[in-house]
C-alpha cells in the first residue's frame, strides 16, 4: 500500500462491546477515531485488585498485547519500560466520540503532544473524572467542538454530528477524505429523550453519500436479552413504583447517564420527594451546568436536591475527612441519620459499591431498589448474585428499568438500508458476522489489518 492510498486500521473493538481505536490514514494525514479501554481484553491476566501496574507504564500491556504496539502515539514517560523506542508523534489528533472509558479511557497513554478533539461537553466529563478519581488524561491540546463544526486537517475534513446516546455530548463523524466521506456511527440509539439529534445524524450521513461505514453493532444480536424500555417508558415505570410507596426508594444508574438523571429527579419531585445525590454526582452536575444547553439542575441552589455523605476517616463527618473537591458541597450535607428518618421523602441514588450505607441506613422492610442499568451479563454474574444477597438481606423489592444507549437490530438495519453505504465495517460488537446476513458489502475486520477503500 503507498501513502497515497485511503485505509482504515482497526486496533479494538474487534468481535467485542468497546476498545474502539480506528486509524484512519489518507494521503499523509493520520488521525484515531476514539482510543477507548476494552471491557474484555486483559481479563485472562488482570481482575479486580490485580491490575497492570501504573509504575510500568505500557510494560504491562505490551507483554499481553493490550494495546497495540505502534510507533508514533505513546508518551515517552509510558514507553520508558518498554522496547519501543519514543519518537515523535506519527498522528495528527484523536477525535473522541463521546465519554465512555471504552471510548477513552487509553487517551492516558498517548503522547501530550497529540491534539485531541472532544464535543464541549465531553471536555467538561474529563475535567470532572480527574477532579473526583486518580484518572489522569494527560495534558493533551485540547479543542472542542459542536455539532455541524468542521475540522479541517490538512485536505481531510471532520464534521461532528450530535447523537442521543445515554451520555451527553456524544457524536457521530462525517470524515470527508480523498475517497470520499467516511461515516463514523460511535454509539448512538433512537428511542431516548433527543431521537431527533440521531435522525439529524442519519440524514447529513445519507446526504455524504459515503464509499464506508463503521458501525457500531452492539445490538446486533439473534435474539435480545434485555426488556427494550424507551426513557419515556422508564420514567412512566419508575414514577408507578414511586408514586404507590411511602418507603424510600433507591436507584442506581450510571454516573454521567444525564438523562437518566433527568428522569429520576423529574420521578422524584413530581412525587413531593428529595432526590439524594453523591458528592461526585454532585459536583458533575455543578461543572455540566456550564453547558446551558443540557438543562440541568445545579445542586446547590436546587432545592430538590440532597448532596449524601458517607462516614469517612473519624465517621464524624468532619470537613477535614473529605477530599478538597467534595468539601464544595458539604452545605447541603445530608447523612445516613437523615435519610432514615425521612425515608417516606427520599429517592436516592445508590450504586452497588455504595451498598454498606445500607447498614447505616436501616430501610424499612420494603422499600424499592430500580435497577436502571443494564442487565447483569450472565445468571452466574457474582456481583448480580452479591446485589441479591443484600437486597434480600434488607427485603429490598428489586426492579429492573433501563433503556439501552444503542440501537436495536431492526433499527441497526433500517439505518444501514437508508445511509447505503458502499462498504460496511462492523465494530463495537459480539456478532459481526450477523452483518453477512444484511445483503450489504460488509467487511469484518481483522486486528492490526489495513483496509484499502
Amino acid at each position: 500500500m503507498t501513502k497515497h492510498e485511503t485505509t482504515l486500521t482497526f486496533y479494538g473493538g474487534l468481535n467485542e462491546i468497546g476498545g474502539n481505536k480506528v486509524l484512519l490514514e489518507d494521503k499523509g494525514v493520520r488521525i484515531f477515531l476514539d482510543f477507548g479501554r476494552s471491557f474484555t481484553s486483559g481479563t485472562d491476566y488482570f481482575t479486580r485488585w490485580l491490575t497492570p501496574r501504573a509504575v510500568n507504564g505500557l510494560g504491562d500491556y505490551f507483554e499481553f498485547n493490550l494495546l497495540p504496539r505502534i510507533k508514533g502515539i505513546y508518551s515517552k514517560e509510558q514507553l520508558a519500560f518498554t522496547d519501543l523506542p519514543y519518537t515523535q508523534p506519527k498522528v495528527d489528533a484523536v477525535f473522541l466520540s463521546h465519554a465512555h472509558v471504552d471510548h477513552i479511557g487509553h487517551i492516558p497513554f498517548l503522547d501530550e503532544k497529540i491534539t485531541v478533539y472532544c464535543g464541549y461537553g465531553t471536555k467538561i466529563f474529563i475535567e470532572s473524572m480527574e477532579s473526583t478519581s486518580t484518572t489522569n488524561f494527560g495534558k493533551h491540546p485540547y479543542k472542542t467542538f459542536r455539532t455541524g463544526d468542521k475540522i479541517r486537517i490538512e485536505h481531510v475534513v471532520i464534521v461532528p454530528i450530535h447523537v442521543d446516546h445515554s451520555i451527553p455530548a456524544s457524536y457521530g463523524f462525517i470524515v470527508h477524505t480523498s475517497k470520499g466521506a467516511i461515516v463514523y456511527t460511535g454509539d448512538l440509539r433512537a428511542h431516548g429523550p433527543r431521537k431527533d439529534m440521531t435522525e439529524e445524524f442519519i440524514d447529513k450521513a445519507c446526504e455524504s453519500e459515503p464509499v464506508a461505514m463503521i458501525s457500531e453493532g452492539t445490538r446486533m444480536v439473534e435474539n435480545e436479552r434485555r426488556k427494550n424500555y424507551s426513557e419515556v417508558q422508564v420514567e412512566k415505570l419508575s414514577n408507578d413504583i414511586v408514586s404507590k410507596t411511602n418507603k424510600i426508594v433507591f436507584v442506581t444508574r450510571y454516573g454521567r447517564d444525564t438523562d437518566r438523571f433527568r428522569t429520576v429527579y423529574s420521578v422524584a419531585k413530581d412525587n413531593d420527594r428529595k432526590l439524594a445525590v453523591s458528592p461526585k454526582t454532585a459536583h458533575l452536575l455543578s461543572r455540566l451546568t456550564q453547558d446551558k444547553r443540557l438543562l440541568l439542575p445545579d445542586p446547590m441552589k436546587d432545592e430538590n436536591i440532597l448532596i449524601y455523605y458517607k462516614r469517612k476517616k473519624t465517621g464524624k463527618f468532619h470537613e477535614a475527612d473529605y477530599y478538597v473537591w467534595e468539601r464544595e458541597f458539604m452545605e447541603k450535607m445530608v447523612n445516613h441519620k437523615f435519610v432514615h428518618k425521612h425515608q417516606s421523602e427520599i429517592v436516592m441514588d445508590l450504586d452497588f459499591y455504595q451498598f454498606a450505607e445500607l447498614i447505616d441506613i436501616r430501610p424499612d422492610l420494603n422499600s424499592h431498589f430500580i435497577h436502571s442499568m443494564s442487565e447483569p451479563y450472565s445468571e452466574e454474574d457474582i456481583e448480580d448474585t452479591i446485589m441479591q444477597n443484600w437486597l434480600d438481606h434488607f427485603r429490598i423489592k428489586f426492579h429492573q428499568l433501563h433503556a439501552s444507549g444503542h440501537l436495536n437490530r431492526q433499527q441497526l438495519i433500517e439505518l444501514i438500508d437508508y445511509i447505503h453505504p458502499k462498504k460496511i465495517f462492523p465494530i463495537h460488537t459480539e456478532n459481526p458476522h450477523l452483518f453477512r446476513k444484511l445483503d450489504k458489502d460488509v467487511q469484518l475486520v481483522e486486528y492490526g489489518k489495513k483496509y484499502a477503500l
